[in-house]
């Protein structure tokens, strides 16, 4: 349960937030006083502070410069009814997270609060990299003993303790933050803020503000003066996902701020410096977008000074199993006992292609667990597509001694042809080839044909449930070539 004090000598304002936090995941603290909350945070070891920047004894400032010796990594909101002073900015350029004006939109709070918790996490969560698996006792982890993954735990440890930018690379889903967030933990500005920021889920128009700040009337909606993430982040790490989805102007900005650590605000011609770690990442291939004249060729060399390139799942097929341990662990959480997992379900993970990566790994286990019916997933727990993926050899059918042929109740498990055999390691070893389909389709009718269209007896021969041969039937639209009953 994460933990929130309030810091202010309002009682309305104590009440309001009393309401709009009422949560079983989220445990609410109070102060009416700079001097009290600043006892209450050794005690509580809150995750996040939200204080008022005027009250009677320690004010706002002054709170947030004694948290900042306390605690350098605990995100702090400053709430304010005078968002045009200076002292708002002064606070942010002090290393407040944001500030927040008042009277405050109740759905707005509620986004920054969640956007605080996260990078507060980010910046807690100890970052482990753990080839065995010996370590039970972690949240996240940088997990696999293959070579692939091998080389990657080498170039952090070698990247880590230096400010060289680095730029991840790889597909979605394969683990790039984690990465970002491990060179962090590793660095020697490991006691200073890090934000991530997804240039791709911000509006190209907010995206440059976000980055840099904006002026007062710099556009339409910016009634007040704000500071971005590089003044935020002055001292730490600023790690940029998705940074392909740059539009040229910001691109222009970054690579200034790279060049020489200075930029300007939206609307602004003061020129600003700021000290900041840069670690980019992306899934898309930017030397073409950089031959295809859409990203700087000067920002892609000033990004590319260290290279960590995460390989696909389906390329270390030896690191599911760690993977399965370790999410089956964490989604069973403190104290609990985790589910265990079928041979015949772990062997369909590692099968299947994961167009998915790491995070649909997690996702698929996560489902797994709740809709197993006992202590261990079953292929039955899985999604058609992974449930599937391997389909155990079966024994040759028996030839009948007369030319009659046999009832399909005495019909033998299926012989899968060769040729399926071969279509099927074809389609594992390259995740491009859409034959696997193909040849399930050809096996569910050639079940059917044999049975006379009985499901039940057709699933028993291809070795699955009468629900899963009912869903294949309807994805690929059997019904109409074969009478199934």
């Amino acid at each position: 349960m994460e933990k929130l004090l309030l810091i202010d000598d309002e009682a309305d304002v104590q009440y309001s937030f009393r309401r709009i936090f009422d949560s079983p995941d989220l445990e609410l603290h109070t102060a009416s006083s700079g001097e009290e909350g600043l006892r209450l945070i050794p005690k509580i070891k809150p995750d996040l502070v939200i204080s008022d920047l005027r009250m009677a004894g320690f004010n706002g400032l002054e709170t947030l410069r004694k948290i900042r010796v306390l605690d350098p990594k605990l995100p702090v909101i400053l709430m304010t009814a005078y968002g045009t002073t200076q002292t708002a900015i002064e606070a942010m350029k002090l290393g407040a997270y944001d500030y927040l004006l008042k009277p405050f939109d109740v759905p707005k709070l509620k986004v920054l609060v969640a956007a605080a918790l996260k990078a507060a996490r980010d910046m807690r969560q100890a970052v482990v990299l753990q080839p065995m698996l010996e370590a039970e006792d972690y949240e996240s982890g940088v997990i696999g003993r293959s070579e692939a993954m091998q080389s990657v735990f080498k170039l952090i440890g070698q990247t880590a303790a230096t400010d060289a930018t680095v730029l991840i690379t790889g597909e979605s889903g394969t683990g790039k933050e984690l990465v970002a967030r491990a060179l962090y933990h590793f660095s020697r500005r490991s006691d200073r803020p890090f934000l991530a920021i997804n240039c791709a889920a911000i509006p190209e128009n907010l995206l440059e503000s976000e980055l840099f700040g904006h002026e007062k009337g710099a556009f339409t909606g910016a009634t007040v003066q704000r500071v971005g993430k590089f003044e935020q982040c002055n001292g730490g790490t600023l790690f940029l996902d998705e940074i392909g989805d740059m539009t040229a102007t910001t691109q222009t900005k970054i690579l200034r701020v790279l060049q020489n650590g200075t930029f300007e605000r939206v609307g602004g011609n003061q020129l600003l410096t700021s000290d900041v770690r840069i670690i980019a990442a992306t899934n898309k291939p930017l030397e073409e977008a950089v031959a295809n004249r859409q990203f700087r060729e000067d920002l892609f060399y000033r990004l590319n000074v260290v290279r960590i390139q995460l390989p696909p799942l389906r390329e270390r097929r030896e690191d599911v199993r760690l993977l399965v341990d370790f999410f089956l662990r964490k989604l069973a959480g403190p104290g609990g006992k985790p589910k265990s997992i079928g041979a015949a379900a772990l062997a369909a993970l590692e099968a299947y292609h994961w167009p998915g990566n790491v995070r649909e790994l997690e996702n698929i286990l996560r489902r797994a667990t709740v809709v197993a019916k006992g202590g261990a997933i079953l292929p039955g727990d899985l999604p058609s597509e992974i449930e599937t993926a391997v389909l155990p050899a079966r024994p040759a059918a028996p030839v009948p001694e007369s030319h009659e042929s046999a009832p399909p109740a005495a019909a033998q498990p299926m012989d899968v042809p060769s040729i399926a055999q071969a279509l099927f390691r074809f389609a594992r070893l390259d995740s491009k080839l859409k034959v696997l389909p193909l040849v399930e389709r050809e096996l569910v009718i050639e079940a059917l044909k044999e049975t006379n269209g009985n499901q039940v007896q057709a699933a028993r021969l291809l070795g699955i449930t009468r629900a899963t041969l009912r869903k294949r039937v309807e994805k690929f639209g059997i019904r109409q070539e074969v009478n199934v009953h």
